[in-house]
């Protein structure tokens, strides 16, 4: 029965996912403290709608708690944990420039052939983001990518979409590549290794129909022409930043992914593999970082030590971007700032070079991992150290430590800390949707409409998934709310199989959607083309998805039917 209380609580959850979406800002004036700026959006909403409920009586301490630790085997602090804790050890091996050593090798092999630069980049996109997951792609490749067009003189359409679709198709093979699939794994009782083996196949068919929508959509010269006017040459070698540290952090996430696997038959939690690793990551970054600064071998403050990379007498302009990507680092968080303004507020995207960003970063992050040159005080100011305040004291101790250990220093603003709150707060509203009964009256009609048949039951869960990726507080939220209406549905065996594979695939390719609020990934990936003066529309970022999703939509749960159906699924999938 529909109780009073149970419609505020889905108005009360809309109205989150609105402001997810649409941020509002305003001033206010508050004592002591003068005018002030105040956001509602993706960190802050769902957390007053939380207060909101409970305030009402239509949510209690229960189900906060429930939102927190978890039920069954489902335990919501173990996404960021693992998240973060991935993200660390991904951030600091991107920081060595072994992901733009891979981008320039790419760039060598396609040569002036745009048909087969594009062909291999999304391969790289591709291979990249089964490694380190789709928003880790996001954030080491979207600025290189973006300077690299405008250098070259390619219309970005094509090539920021390709990259976004290969990242999101892609995230969908382990269970690593996106906090939605250890939600489903959790919630639904898969086992971490069959999640890889029956979503495997999904994605070769995603990954292919996708290349051929955007092949198909951008065959304009305008889009990917023939030939490219590129000349000039960099070596491979000419991105890599620090080898030791690339090849440690190489074998180190490799053997931390091959653990986690190998330990998912033990039944062990997963932060209690992936944090440790993390944690020993971080003792070999601070070792490391101090061996270097004592040998000094990282430049001193305030020395201009001329980049590595002239080893071209006439470079092009892709070898001139190249370089300009290597030296001053191209990977970049989005400011807070960016991040949380209203994305749908953009302009389009432009085709000329990008300007410069309107916010800028800490002047410590310096992905060459050398010291960050400190200002030099007036000598005033030297002579009269002393009467500096303590919070300038602070700021440059600070400083100091970032230039002595900047490995640490650089991967820490860029780690996805905003994934704490948010999807805290996301399993919160989930479970008092399911306090008020709402689980059981969509499991209900999910059920009618499928009669419990694999091919409906693929299409609806499938379709849903990808639409409520918009609407239900990006794929997390929506990943949440679609597992537990298929735990209460009961479905046979076969059917509830089907069922994750197709959740699993709707909320990885549910990213390439209609709006950026569709992932976290998505915001992350607007806000840093913001900073770096290519702004797009939300409209037009629906459009370019548009073909590319639908593809994707029809191979990825063609291949989850046809797969049940024909009955080659033989491990058990849910315990």
């Amino acid at each position: 029965m529909i109780t009073r209380l149970a419609i505020v609580t889905l108005l009360l959850f809309l109205i989150s996912t609105i402001f997810v979406i649409q941020s509002l800002s305003f001033h206010v004036c508050l004592p002591f403290l003068g005018k002030r700026k105040v956001t509602i959006g993706l960190m802050t909403a769902p957390m007053i709608i939380i207060a909101i409920l409970w305030a009402s009586q239509c949510l209690g301490a229960t189900q906060i708690r429930k939102g927190i630790v978890g039920t069954d085997n489902l335990k919501p602090y173990n996404i960021p944990i693992v998240f973060i804790s991935l993200a660390y050890m991904a951030v600091t091996l991107d920081a060595t420039g072994i992901f733009q050593t891979a981008a320039i090798w790419v760039s060598n092999k396609g040569g002036s052939s745009g048909r087969k630069l594009y062909l291999y980049l999304h391969v790289l996109f591709t291979l990249i983001s089964m490694v380190v997951g789709n928003d880790s792609l996001i954030l080491f490749v979207t600025i290189f990518l973006a300077r690299h067009t405008a250098a070259t003189s390619l219309y970005p359409h094509a090539w920021l979409i390709s990259e976004f679709a290969a990242a999101n198709a892609a995230s969908m093979v382990l269970l690593v590549g996106n906090p939605t699939n250890l939600i489903i794994c959790d919630n639904l009782r898969i086992s971490h290794a069959a999640f890889t083996a029956y979503t495997v196949l999904p994605f070769v068919a995603c990954s292919i129909a996708c290349y051929l929508a955007l092949m198909l959509q951008y065959r304009n010269e305008k889009h990917v022409p023939r030939k490219l006017n590129v000349s000039g040459h960099l070596t491979p070698r000419d991105g890599l930043r620090d080898p030791v540290s690339a090849i440690v952090g190489s074998i180190w996430l490799a053997t931390c992914l091959i653990v986690v696997m190998a330990l998912t038959f033990f039944h062990i939690d997963i932060w209690k593999i992936v944090l440790p690793f993390a944690g020993g990551k971080l003792i070999f970054d601070v070792s490391w970082d101090h061996y270097r600064y004592s040998k000094g071998k990282i430049p001193k403050l305030n020395e201009n030590k001329p980049d590595d990379v002239n080893s071209t007498d006439n470079p092009g302009p892709m070898a001139i971007e190249l370089r300009r990507a290597t030296s001053e680092g191209t990977q970049r968080s989005p400011t807070s700032k960016s991040f949380t303004d209203s994305p749908q507020q953009h302009e389009d995207i432009s085709g000329n070079e990008p300007q410069q960003p309107e916010s800028t970063v800490h002047p410590f992050l310096n992905s060459n991992l050398q010291r960050a040159p400190l200002p030099t005080p007036p000598p005033s100011a030297t002579n009269h150290r002393a009467s500096l305040t303590s919070q300038h004291r602070l700021s440059f101790k600070y400083k100091r430590l970032a230039a002595q250990f900047p490995t640490v220093f650089t991967a820490l603003p860029r780690l996805p800390f905003v994934l704490v709150p948010f999807a805290f707060s996301q399993f919160i509203l989930i479970e008092a949707l399911e306090h008020q009964g709402w689980i059981e009256i969509f499991a209900r009609w999910l059920i009618a409409a499928s009669n419990k048949q694999v091919i409906p039951v693929v299409w609806l869960v499938g379709v849903s998934g990808v639409v409520l990726c918009n609407i239900a507080g990006t794929n997390i939220g929506a990943t949440i709310l679609l597992t537990k209406i298929i735990r209460a549905s009961d479905f046979p065996e076969g059917t509830a199989r089907a069922a994750a594979v197709s959740l699993a695939v709707a909320s990885n390719i549910g990213a390439v959607n209609f709006t950026f609020a569709a992932s976290l990934g998505g915001l992350r990936w607007v806000a840093m083309l913001k900073d770096e003066g290519i702004k797009i529309k939300w409209w037009k970022f629906a459009m370019w998805n548009m073909l590319p999703l639908v593809a994707m939509m029809g191979a990825g749960f063609g291949v989850d039917i046809g797969k049940e159906k024909e009955g080659r699924i033989k491990n058990v999938f849910m315990g």
